[in-house]
């Protein structure tokens, strides 16, 4: 498992949100609904996004690919300067600024939604509704809204096929389209982080390493193995000294720190999403014992593993609107 592979395994689209939103000017919508990522692709006509972080606005024109990080809100209109009309707030719910409802009022057809139904505007709209320890290592890395323009880009096809998925209503559907929505957001970080001067992660960019690139597959791949430094050097085929040294320099911390990390966060996840048991959870990630499992993730979570259970979903975790 790479960096990516284990990025579909945190916000991984499982019954995500899809909207095809299909507006005439003047249209604006606030966006308040704290989901933890937003992929927006116009088809027809442009949009602009307008994020509430201090960032400048962005245009977005037919085959440019957007992404928004929550949970700050942000707002999508037809121009940089129109004032929102509605609402999406926590829970889903779509009104007017004056909290009157807009959901239904708005639906023109299969996860189709907008002020006219042949509007000049058509944006694609692909929400996470799953939030994860594992999804935030990579998510942190980006910025609060980025710009892909379509020049250079090989997501065209993809983006045809989503807009041609997006309002069918078949058996599976929203699987295919699910699947659909994890390929774009996996070509858009790719690019993303290969662009000149991309600040990805220090561990993103080690995978590239041929030595300490195996040794994170290695990691990341079977987190219940007893791992050693010793034993991971053997497996990649350099000394021990000089995996230590290395994977230090290129990752920013030591071997089984970086492994202590990956197991807690694995199990942050597995106990927010599964209902196995605490010694389930901790064999799976590479503890013996449900002592020494719970006591790393209290020192390093704040709070037992019983406890971070119980919270339930972190705030920025809400569904989502419109569906």
């Amino acid at each position: 498992m790479d960096a990516l592979a284990g990025l579909l395994d945190g916000p991984r689209a499982r019954g995500a949100f899809l909207l095809r939103m299909v507006m005439e000017p003047p249209w604006s919508v606030r966006i308040e609904d704290r989901a933890p990522l937003c992929l927006m692709a116009v088809t027809e006509g442009e949009a602009w996004i307008r994020p509430d972080a201090g960032t400048a606005p962005v245009r977005l024109t037919p085959g440019d690919l957007a992404v928004a990080r929550g949970p700050e809100p942000y707002t999508v209109a037809d121009g940089p300067d129109t004032a929102p009309h509605a609402l999406i707030g926590p829970g889903g719910g779509c009104t007017t600024l004056r909290g009157e409802p807009l959901a239904q009022s708005m639906r023109l057809g299969v996860r189709t939604w907008g002020n006219a139904a042949e509007g000049s505007a058509v944006v694609l709209v692909g929400t996470y509704l799953m939030d994860g320890e594992i999804s935030g290592r990579l998510l942190d890395a980006l910025p609060p809204l980025l710009l892909l323009p379509a020049d250079g880009r090989t997501t065209g096809p993809l983006l045809s096929l989503l807009g041609s998925e997006i309002a069918r209503d078949e058996p599976g559907q929203s699987v295919v389209l699910d699947r659909l929505l994890d390929l774009l957001l996996i070509d858009t970080l790719r690019t993303w982080f290969s662009r000149p001067g991309a600040e990805a992660p220090a561990w993103y960019r080690a995978m590239g390493d041929p030595v300490v690139g195996q040794a994170l597959r290695l990691l990341q791949n079977e987190p219940a193995h007893p791992w050693t430094v010793a034993a991971l050097a053997a497996r990649t085929g350099v000394s021990r000294a000089g995996l230590a040294r290395r994977f230090t320099e290129l990752v920013g911390e030591p071997p089984m720190s970086y492994l202590t990390e990956w197991r807690l966060a694995l199990a942050a996840d597995l106990l927010r999403e599964t209902d196995a048991t605490v010694e389930a959870v901790a064999r799976k990630v590479g503890y013996s014992q449900a002592f020494a499992f719970s006591t790393a993730f209290k020192r390093v979570r704040g709070v037992s593993p019983q406890d971070y259970r119980k919270g339930g979903l972190p705030d920025r975790q809400q569904s989502l609107p419109i569906s």
